[in-house]
């Protein structure tokens, strides 16, 4: 469904990524899991286009994508939910929701999207009218990917997602990434937090300092005496 190859990726005179090659399946949940800098939020921020400085071929149902605007890659249904959130704090939880819907593909069903993401995320409903800026950590998460998810995604990026969370928090967000793939959504979800990914996801990959160090099924890698010590901490 998403298809990198040898990717390279440029801060000025700074190499980033070196020759990344990534796949993500139909209705799978594909990890990438690293250290700080290694690498990850700069792939997805090639895949987005949010940076245009790279080389190598970016595909999405068969179809480039490395040349297209941003906007364009969210209306063939490639949406990504950005580190940190980005809310709009002075807007409520059910504007936020809404905007996720800004592309003319999804305007038209935005009523219906918004019910079926407050059947996922009922807290959410609660909370519709309540401003973003005075949400929990974690709610304002549940928010953030409740936006991705307006945009009526095949495929949602979800880049650090348990991100200063507390563990309960974390796992309200995990369970919420399994429930999107039971929705029939490909995930590709960028973490640091090795364990929870790697338990959830189908195929995973390790990056570090740009390149693809290792790759396999999630639950080889959490048994994989390398990744145990390196993120694992055992």
């Amino acid at each position: 469904m998403l298809r990198l190859r040898n990717l390279n990726a440029y801060y000025g005179g700074i190499q980033a990524l070196r020759d990344i090659s990534l796949d993500v399946g139909r209705g799978e949940i594909v990890a990438v899991i690293g250290a700080n800098a290694a690498g990850k939020s700069t792939m997805l921020a090639c895949i987005s286009r949010a940076m245009d400085s790279f080389t190598g071929e970016i595909s999405f149902d068969g179809r480039r994508i490395d040349g297209l605007p941003p906007d364009r890659i969210v209306d063939l249904g490639l949406v990504q939910v950005p580190e940190g959130r980005l809310l709009f704090p002075r807007l409520s939880v059910r504007e936020n929701l809404m905007l996720g819907a800004y592309s003319r593909r999804c305007r038209a069903g935005c009523a219906e999207r918004i019910e079926e993401v407050f059947g996922i995320l009922p807290k959410l409903r609660e909370r519709a009218s309540q401003l973003a800026g005075s949400l929990s950590g974690g709610e304002a998460q549940l928010c953030a990917i409740g936006r991705g998810l307006m945009a009526a995604p095949s495929l949602i990026m979800l880049d650090e997602p348990s991100l200063g969370l507390s563990p309960i928090a974390v796992k309200e967000v995990m369970a919420l990434v399994a429930a999107i793939r039971e929705k029939g959504v490909s995930v590709l979800l960028v973490e640091q937090n090795a364990r929870q990914s790697l338990r959830l996801a189908d195929r995973a990959y390790v990056i570090e300092n740009g390149r693809v160090a290792m790759q396999g099924a999630g639950s080889e890698l959490l048994e994989d005496a390398v990744v145990k010590k390196a993120y694992l901490g055992l």
